[in-house]
């Protein structure tokens, strides 16, 4: 019995992983888009989706990292 709960419990730790990860990428592919918009407008294309890329990977990890607090 105790050699399923850990597998279990890995299984569950990878996919907590893959979902970090799926939100990163969900993020910084809207950021993307939003910078690309952005840069179009004021002109600087390159700065636009830098920024974006930048702050699509911070909702993108802290999305999930609010998540798990508001579970506990």
């Amino acid at each position: 019995m105790d050699h399923n709960n850990k597998n279990t419990d890995e299984h569950i730790e990878e996919n907590s992983e893959n979902e970090t990860d799926d939100n990163i990428s969900a993020g910084i592919g809207v950021g993307i888009a939003l910078g690309a918009a952005f840069g179009l407008m004021f002109d600087n294309l390159a700065l636009g989706m830098g920024l974006g890329i930048a702050i699509g990977a911070a909702i993108g990890t802290a999305v999930p990292a609010s998540k798990k607090s508001k579970k506990k």
